[in-house]
């Protein structure tokens, strides 16, 4: 069976569905407070995806994989250095951290995060 929470027309915040457990897929988070920088976004962004996570069921340390967008890839030590604090030793997820333009110029970073729940 499939979950969908958070949901609007576009997108749903969480979706997760059978496999072996459940998949948890959290939508790309960005920042509420654009006005901050790259280390500021970043924490609000993971803060976010922290209460996210617990509307499925589950915690950072479940997280499996996170895709990684910066539109200036020279802000890669600035968020590294929040993403560091946030992840749980011993349970850092595969990663892919790339440049891209995001929707609006005043992001400096958008993260998406899949997680498991076990059965």
């Amino acid at each position: 069976m499939i979950n969908r929470l958070h949901q609007n027309q576009r997108m749903s915040g969480v979706v997760t569905w059978p496999a072996n457990g459940s998949m948890v897929v959290v939508s790309g988070q960005v920042a509420d407070d654009r006005s901050l920088d790259v280390a500021g976004q970043t924490a609000d962004v993971l803060a976010k995806i922290d209460r996210l996570l617990a509307d499925a069921g589950v915690s950072k340390a479940d997280a499996l994989y996170a895709y990684i967008w910066l539109p200036d890839i020279g802000d890669f030590d600035a968020m590294n250095s929040v993403w560091d604090k946030w992840i749980v030793p011993g349970s850092a997820p595969a990663r892919a951290c790339v440049e891209a333009k995001l929707a609006d110029p005043a992001l400096k970073v958008e993260i998406q995060v899949f997680a498991h729940k076990a059965s």
